[in-house]
């Protein structure tokens, strides 16, 4: 039987795959598992009952997926505290803040409307490890907390939610951002309060787009996965920056003056040379994915920045962050976790620290992005084969050496399997376009003719 977790908690098609039921099941599971110490009477030790804060994207599933995820908590002797329409980072830091026992965000992303999503926060804010997924999953089939009378939970409104994350966007900036105009694409999600108030409260001048969630326009054809429409903005605008959130604005992706993205890989090699500069890029150390670009390492080593490489997503980023104490890291879709602010990919956060920058150095974001060359990148992914036999295959690895030593330090081989389905993702980084994509084309042909199903 499949994991029901994904690699960012349980998403599927609402009222489909993510039922009422299972996000019932899921809430009353998770208090088993979260809600730590406990006695008897579903009290604390202490004299509280556990506390959870939950929090949504602007979905119309996400109101009643909420109003279960609340009821499973409450039944189960959890005291619930309701944030409404927040970014996941938001949710993540009140959780933290309000020294919460664990945290339920409802979102799925930069998914389509239709689809939803279920994601749990330990104690502080963190995200929890699969050992800790399983456990909840485990717990769906055991006996749930019922406690009665007195000793169920209260669900209440958080009033304050979204003026505390936003007093804590405010409090990171090493400076104002007086004198840059940003355009901000809000994606119609749950970006769409905070993000303007706090750039505008920071000093920017704000101009804003989609920023008008009905439930159902969320991510269509607006936010982080179509930027066209921020570029066209800040063009009209005659804006100096465009920032793009996704969904539940725990990514950022940018635009420059001339409309052009600027990516985050490119973000990251901003912030880190800056944190390196002013002495607060602990260790002086980058945390990247191996997707991030050949630019950004070149980059790093020019910058006597040291890089720390991860497999792709955003929870291995975080582990090594934890593991090794370090302030910064992320991926190039623009999931950037800056350690001393936050918990998670804050989308918001990162925005607001990029455009710091440029009203702290005076630079524009051409300028400030010129530290980094991006290399041409080709991703070809290759459906219907056997991917767990990628490793094992002499004739792959022979072609992968060829194609390296061709490229020498000109370029880069990447071959993937990917985790949930027969395919296998071919990435070759070079020089030129086309000698990445003919690389990239002919590794393809390779592990189609070896692995084909």
């Amino acid at each position: 039987m499949p994991r029901l977790f994904g690699t960012d908690g349980v998403r599927g098609l609402a009222n489909s795959d993510l039922t009422v039921e299972l996000a019932l099941g899921l809430a009353q599971s998770a208090a088993v598992v979260l809600g730590k110490g406990r006695v008897a009477d579903g009290r604390r030790a202490s004299g509280r009952r556990p506390i959870a804060v939950i929090g949504r994207d602007p979905r119309i599933s996400g109101e009643f997926l909420a109003s279960a995820v609340a009821s499973g908590l409450a039944s189960s002797g959890v005291d619930v505290f309701d944030a409404g329409v927040i970014p996941t980072p938001g949710l993540a830091f009140l959780v933290g803040d309000f020294k919460a026992d664990l945290g339920v965000m409802i979102s799925a992303s930069h998914n389509p409307a239709p689809d939803n999503g279920i994601k749990f926060f330990a104690t502080g804010g963190t995200k929890l490890p699969d050992d800790v997924e399983d456990r909840i999953e485990a717990a769906l089939h055991e006996p749930k907390l019922a406690p009665t009378g007195g000793n169920v939970g209260h669900i209440r409104r958080f009033s304050d939610a979204e003026d505390r994350y936003l007093v804590h966007l405010l409090s990171t900036l090493p400076n104002r951002l007086d004198g840059v105009h940003v355009v901000i694409d809000c994606a119609h999600g749950a970006a769409s309060g905070v993000s303007p108030q706090v750039f505008t409260d920071a000093g920017a001048k704000v101009t804003v787009i989609g920023a008008d969630p009905d439930g159902l326009n969320i991510n269509d054809g607006v936010g982080s996965t179509h930027l066209d429409n921020l570029a066209a903005a800040v063009l009209e605008h005659g804006a100096d920056v465009g920032i793009a959130h996704d969904g539940d604005a725990d990514r950022c992706l940018a635009v420059d003056a001339a409309g052009n993205v600027v990516d985050g890989d490119q973000i990251m090699a901003i912030l880190a040379v800056s944190m390196s500069e002013r002495g607060v890029l602990t260790d002086n150390t980058l945390v990247a994915t191996v997707m991030s670009n050949l630019g950004l390492r070149r980059a790093m080593a020019e910058h006597g920045i040291r890089m720390v490489e991860t497999a792709v997503g955003d929870r291995y980023v975080l582990e090594a962050l934890g593991e090794q104490g370090l302030s910064l890291g992320g991926e190039q879709s623009g999931h950037v976790i800056m350690t001393k602010y936050a918990t998670t990919g804050d989308g918001i956060l990162t925005g607001l620290h990029l455009v710091a920058e440029m009203a702290r150095t005076g630079k524009s974001l051409a300028e400030l992005a010129s530290v980094m060359t991006v290399y041409p990148q080709v991703l070809v992914n290759v459906r219907g084969v056997d991917h767990h036999a990628l490793r094992d295959d002499v004739t792959i690895a022979d072609a992968v050496t060829v194609a390296e030593t061709a490229l020498g330090d000109t370029g880069r081989v990447l071959l993937r399997p990917s985790g949930t389905e027969p395919m296998v993702r071919v990435m070759v980084e070079a020089e030129h376009q086309d000698t990445a994509q003919r690389i990239a084309q002919e590794l393809a042909d390779v592990v189609r003719e070896q692995l084909a199903l």
